[in-house]
């Protein structure tokens, strides 16, 4: 078996991916906004990696993507997250310093419910970017062990 599918599933993966994505990353923007967040975006986009990885196999995925590579992605993620979490100790562990600054993510925050205004995050964005960056590419590495654990199994037989 050399781990690819048929034309038709290959055709619709390289459509679909894209597209799942985006969709991915929309839902980790929007997190602080809406229902989603880091976790949610990050799991859609594994799940995009894992339909690549399903469809061409390891060996149409080989070269351009290692799981040292999404390893390191990983630890930045969770680096990331805690650097985030001490920004604003000094008042309190976690306590969101850019919200009304005027900077990137700081803008005025309306009282009452938020029309949607993606700039009043503060550091929620950055810290839905950061879990999103950690489960994406914690995500995807399992399913890179499931394989080749998997491969190693068929190969013993």
């Amino acid at each position: 078996m050399n781990g690819e599918m048929s034309v038709i599933v290959r055709t619709i993966t390289r459509f679909v991916y894209g597209l799942t994505v985006i969709f991915g990353f929309y839902v980790v923007m929007h997190g602080h906004l809406t229902p989603g967040g880091g976790f949610q975006g990050g799991s859609v986009v594994a799940t995009a990696f894992a339909l690549l990885v399903v469809a061409f196999g390891v060996v149409g995925i080989k070269g351009k993507l290692s799981a040292h590579i999404l390893q390191n992605l990983e630890e930045v993620g969770a680096l990331a997250f805690i650097a985030l979490g001490f920004i604003g100790i000094g008042t309190s562990f976690f306590y969101n310093i850019i919200a009304n600054s005027g900077s990137v993510f700081g803008a005025h925050t309306p009282i009452g419910i938020n029309g949607g205004i993606l700039d009043t995050g503060g550091t929620l964005p950055w810290m839905n970017w950061a879990v999103g960056l950690k489960v994406m590419t914690g995500l995807a590495v399992v399913v890179l062990v499931m394989l080749v654990g998997g491969r190693n199994e068929e190969e013993k037989r």
